[in-house]
């Protein structure tokens, strides 16, 4: 791995306003991303798991200058992203690129699946116009898709089809940084161990760098080089996917763990379940936003908010008992 990240977040925060109409008062603010810090190393998958709801896809498209951030910067490989010129940010854009959870919704049903990705080739002039559509055939060779598939229309190809057309539009401009958003959730459990291992091979073809976001944590253990886990808009542990998964820290890592069925059913785990329901997303509580849910929670974690702290040199988390969980 470099020692300099391809990719490096401070401070990100996209917060949205909620009111119950255009006309009336502010209701409150949905913090979904409330200050990460991520560095992603060119070659190097890295997974954000938790919860629905929790902020991940949110932060993914946050990074790629999709949605407004409220604070915060992204730098790749040195260069600032999200304050460019709109030809400058267009160039780097080639460089960074989104696979989405929903093949069919990321599709055009009108369109031809070849068209659809070839439009990249055509907006960023890769190519002459005689060359794009051999382009797009290799593309399409590359995830396992014929080259006579580009002429049909979305609703003739299965779901693991559909998702080798949105890897393919994702990796025709031959970017470096890939947020991958649950692109395997909507899949039978079959073709999603096909589509994970394409993914796997196409990273060590091209070299990519992947954001891996799931909730999934087989699919992530079986990705993920690093782990990052969140909850409600913030990173509270992350580290390198074997010792996340040997030892984990926190508490809320530690829940969502226990939480997946063991392959013996008679079998008892070492169960930290959480408690009650999940926080309005506008009203988090004060200190620990975990802490309610928390049944190691003590009287600290009403009061200050914990700070990702190293506890070792390849393991941080977020919890003000760290000192004392095994």
């Amino acid at each position: 791995m470099n020692t300099a990240p391809l990719l490096n977040a401070e401070g990100i925060k996209a917060h949205f306003p909620v009111k119950a109409g255009p006309l009336s008062p502010l209701k409150g603010v949905v913090r979904a991303v409330d200050g990460v810090d991520l560095s992603l190393y060119r070659g190097e998958t890295l997974g954000l798991v938790g919860e629905s709801g929790c902020g991940k896809s949110t932060l993914g498209r946050a990074l790629l200058g999709l949605i407004p951030i409220t604070g915060g910067r992204v730098q790749l490989e040195g260069t600032s992203v999200l304050d460019q010129p709109p030809a400058k940010l267009k160039a780097m854009r080639r460089e960074m690129q989104l696979i989405f959870q929903d093949p069919f919704a990321a599709l055009d049903p009108r369109q031809t699946v070849g068209n659809a990705v070839r439009v990249a080739l055509d907006i960023n002039n890769i190519g002459k116009r005689s060359e794009r559509q051999q382009i797009v055939e290799d593309i399409f060779a590359e995830v396992g898709l014929r080259p006579e598939h580009t002429h049909r229309f979305p609703h003739e190809f299965s779901g693991g089809q559909r998702q080798r057309v949105v890897i393919a539009r994702a990796l025709v401009l031959r970017p470096r940084f890939v947020v991958c958003d649950e692109p395997v959730s909507a899949l039978d459990v079959s073709v999603q161990a096909q589509i994970l291992n394409l993914l796997k091979r196409l990273q060590q073809d091209h070299q990519l760098t992947y954001l891996f976001v799931s909730h999934n944590l087989g699919v992530i253990e079986y990705m993920a080089d690093r782990v990052a886990v969140m909850y409600y808009g913030k990173i509270v542990e992350i580290a390198e996917r074997t010792e996340l998964f040997r030892q984990p820290r926190h508490p809320y890592t530690r829940a969502l763990m226990a939480a997946v069925p063991a392959p013996d059913p008679t079998a008892r785990a070492d169960e930290l379940p959480m408690l009650g329901e999940p926080p309005d997303p506008m009203f988090l509580p004060d200190g620990c936003r975990f802490r309610n849910r928390c049944p190691m929670a003590i009287e600290r974690c009403a009061l200050e908010e914990p700070a990702l702290i190293a506890v070792s040199s390849t393991h941080q988390s977020a919890c003000w008992r760290n000192n004392t969980l095994i």
